[in-house]
């Protein structure tokens, strides 16, 4: 799994981002059911000339297609829209639906698996308590967590239990949805003569995430994938991991509470 991705939510026409992603070597672009562009991705990585084995291209069910049947046609039809063979990894897009459901499909996400329409299956905005409903079926624990994480909600009780399983944490909305004009953040930016996207992307991999910046803008996706050429220090790193508000900080949905 490449370390960075885009995130194409609220993106109808994701094709010029997705284009200018690969163009400039991104490999990883996060889609969903729910954002309703899967076709659309699709063409663009077709477009784009890059061999579709050299992307990995991740979608997710939302809450009201669950269950194991609809869960197997939901996964077809997005194979259907993408125009694949296969998806790199395909995601739980909450646990909304509540344990019966959720089990339900993540089994027949498995069988996806087994049957190689999916490389590998995981779970987003999952917490503790909704993995160990996995583990104690005796299913096999997803590969990926996807959540909202950034500065300000470092969701650190999610994370330690994912790393003591050895699940990898994907950071989506890793850039605020743009609030990032706080002064730590701000003065961190001049001190490396980065963007603060930049830092805050920067802070994720340093930590260990995946993160999903997402932006229709071409010049932007372009822009905040350039963060290999730096590093922070740990006292900078340290100040970033000072801003955490917990779930207060959240900017998203969150649900990692459903019941």
């Amino acid at each position: 799994m490449p370390v960075l991705g885009l995130g194409v939510y609220l993106n109808e026409d994701p094709v010029p981002a997705c284009l200018a992603a690969l163009k400039h070597g991104y490999r990883h672009i996060d889609s969903a059911r729910m954002y309703r562009n899967e076709a659309a991705v699709g063409r663009a990585v077709k477009e784009s000339g890059v061999p579709r084995e050299q992307v990995f291209v991740t979608s997710k069910i939302y809450d009201p297609e669950h269950g194991y049947e609809s869960t197997l046609r939901a996964v077809q039809d997005s194979l259907d829209k993408f125009g694949f063979n296969y998806l790199d990894l395909y995601l739980i897009h909450s646990p909304l639906s509540g344990k019966t459901k959720r089990l339900e499909t993540y089994k027949a996400l498995l069988r996806a698996k087994e049957e190689g329409k999916l490389k590998s299956i995981g779970v987003s905005n999952y917490s503790p308590k909704h993995i160990d409903e996995i583990k104690e079926a005796g299913l096999e624990l997803p590969a990926v967590n996807q959540v909202e994480l950034h500065p300000f909600c470092q969701q650190k009780p999610i994370v330690e239990y994912c790393r003591a399983h050895n699940i990898v944490v994907q950071a989506y909305s890793p850039l605020v949805r743009g609030k990032l004009d706080d002064a730590v953040i701000t003065a961190l930016a001049q001190k490396y003569g980065k963007t603060p996207a930049q830092i805050a992307v920067r802070w994720s991999l340093q930590k260990g995430f995946v993160p999903l910046p997402k932006s229709a803008n071409p010049e932007r996706v372009v822009a905040n994938a350039q963060v290999f050429d730096f590093s922070l220090a740990d006292e900078d790193v340290a100040k970033l991991d000072a801003l955490d508000r917990g779930k207060a900080g959240a900017v998203t949905w969150n649900p990692v509470d459903a019941e």
